[in-house]
């Protein structure tokens, strides 16, 4: 990892922390916002520390902009958890396509912001 690229990534990693300290329910629940910042570390540390052996240039850049997303997402939406998406089922293959094709198009179909959700979840 370059010296740019570690500065990004710890950079992300303290502005997670930061939206933390000040998050605050959409309910205005003292109990709901407990609960939602708590997961927002969690699910930073375990995403961070899952990925801190990471080398590829590329799988970093995409572990970064996912990152950047979900930042974004969940600020814009006040939300801290990852949006899901609907897709109607066999909604996207092709009359006679296969179950295995079904699925390759619901991975490619799938938001970057959801990329690593299903693999910790």
């Amino acid at each position: 990892m370059t010296p740019v690229t570690r500065q990004e990534v710890l950079g992300l990693y303290r502005k997670i922390f930061r939206i933390a300290k000040k998050w605050q329910s959409a309910s205005g629940q003292i109990e709901e916002t407990i609960k939602e910042k708590e997961y927002i570390k969690n699910e930073a540390k375990t995403l961070f520390r899952k990925n801190k052996n990471v080398t590829d240039p590329k799988l970093i850049k995409q572990c970064i902009e996912e990152c950047e997303a979900r930042i974004e997402i969940g600020l814009h939406y006040n939300i801290p958890y990852p949006r899901p998406i609907h897709l109607p089922p066999m909604g996207l293959a092709h009359k006679g396509r296969t179950l295995r094709h079904q699925e390759k198009l619901r991975k490619i179909s799938k938001p970057i912001y959801l990329k690593s959700h299903d693999e910790v979840s």
